[in-house]
């Protein structure tokens, strides 16, 4: 039991892992379905946690990546689909681009509308898998080494990357003959991984969103235990100090930016896979303030505790707005809800969990009044020696 106190996140994260591969055993294919989009929506807590909690960047275009993400595979899954292969073509045509297509245009994928020759590599599912994970990262990465780079923070990064996701979404709306506009991408084929296609309905899809989310969960938490994340807390307490102690805090911050729009990127390809469609209300603003309440309530600080929030917080949403006397306000449910754990929880479930884990651990192993080290003292001591 001693044990059990002393390493609970390890063996939260440990059951936490060992249920979502269970749950197979217990559920319809159904069910299993939609959990699934539950489990992308954890990613999504966690990547916010990540650069909120952890690095004290509150971001509100995670939307941005977690569409691109979505886009991608929708791309590649669209040129599969049945519609696309019977189009008279020699390669695959979406069937919004014969709609949209001038007279004339050649019923060819490099030049039926303006730009569709974009849709190209994406015959392979490869490249789109590769893209809905790199591409965000990429982007980040130039954003972050900009953002960061003038040392701007604060309200001004939420402001900065709010408008980047609506100007996207205006693009992707814009665009109609390349990307479908506020319809999307629908009718897609199934997600085919060395040669087995795995059914949206399937076990074997949702063990590849639960097993992703495990990888996800567990390598994130052993990124912020590292040097790297000890130094990022440290940005987070106070850039100015780290700087003065000769840390390059833009590379850590832009590093961590990147590696969280990693992982919105691949929660993104995810859900495609799982839901078959890509919509433009992925890059609408109230999806990615959707995401920031998600991880508030499950507590920032948390890695597992966002994912865990996400995942809360939708399955609520599901059962409120699936109830007939409540399908009117349900959205004021979730709001009251949210409004009641920021007042009461500020540290979100969490941080509830962890005071309780702290009352019942040892006071011999960590007495009351013992103050802990913070990642910017401990780095200060590491810069004396």
């Amino acid at each position: 039991m001693t044990d059990l106190l002393k390493n609970y996140r390890t063996w939260a994260y440990l059951g936490f892992v060992a249920v979502i591969l269970l749950l197979p055993i217990v559920g319809d294919e159904f069910w299993l379905n939609r959990v699934a989009k539950y489990l992308c929506y954890g990613m999504l807590g966690a990547a916010i946690a990540l650069t909120w909690g952890y690095a004290g960047i509150l971001n509100l275009g995670q939307g941005l990546f977690f569409g691109i993400g979505a886009y991608a595979m929708a791309m590649s899954l669209k040129l599969h689909s049945y519609t696309s292969l019977q189009q008279g073509s020699a390669t695959p045509i979406p069937d919004f681009m014969l709609w949209n297509a001038e007279p004339g245009a050649p019923t060819d994928l490099c030049c039926i509308t303006s730009g569709s020759w974009l849709w190209i590599p994406f015959q392979s599912q490869w490249v789109g898998m590769l893209v809905a994970v790199v591409m965000p990262a990429v982007l980040a990465g130039i954003m972050g080494r900009i953002i960061f780079g003038k040392r701007i923070s604060g309200v001004f990064v939420s402001i900065i990357t709010l408008a980047l996701v609506l100007l996207v979404r205006l693009l992707v709306v814009d665009a109609q003959p390349l990307t479908n506009g506020f319809n999307g991408l629908t009718d897609l084929g199934l997600f085919t991984l060395f040669g087995y296609e795995f059914d949206p309905y399937s076990k074997g899809t949702y063990y590849i969103v639960a097993i992703a989310l495990a990888i996800v969960l567990i390598g994130a938490r052993a990124l912020v235990a590292t040097r790297a994340g000890t130094i990022l807390q440290a940005t987070r307490d106070s850039d100015t100090r780290a700087l003065y102690l000769g840390y390059d805090v833009p590379a850590y911050q832009t590093f961590f930016f990147a590696v969280s729009a990693a992982i919105a990127g691949l929660a993104g390809m995810l859900y495609v896979i799982v839901a078959e469609f890509a919509s433009p209300s992925f890059l609408e603003l109230s999806f990615s303030v959707t995401m920031v309440v998600w991880a508030a309530v499950g507590g920032r600080g948390s890695i597992l505790g966002a994912c865990i929030g996400a995942i809360v917080i939708n399955i609520i949403e599901a059962r409120v707005s699936e109830t007939e006397a409540l399908v009117e306000a349900w959205k004021a449910i979730v709001g009251f809800l949210f409004v009641v754990v920021v007042i009461y929880l500020p540290k979100g479930l969490s941080g509830v969990a962890h005071d309780l884990m702290a009352r019942l651990r040892p006071s011999a192993d960590h007495p009351p009044h013992a103050p802990q080290p913070a990642p910017l003292r401990a780095l200060k001591e590491e810069a004396s020696q």
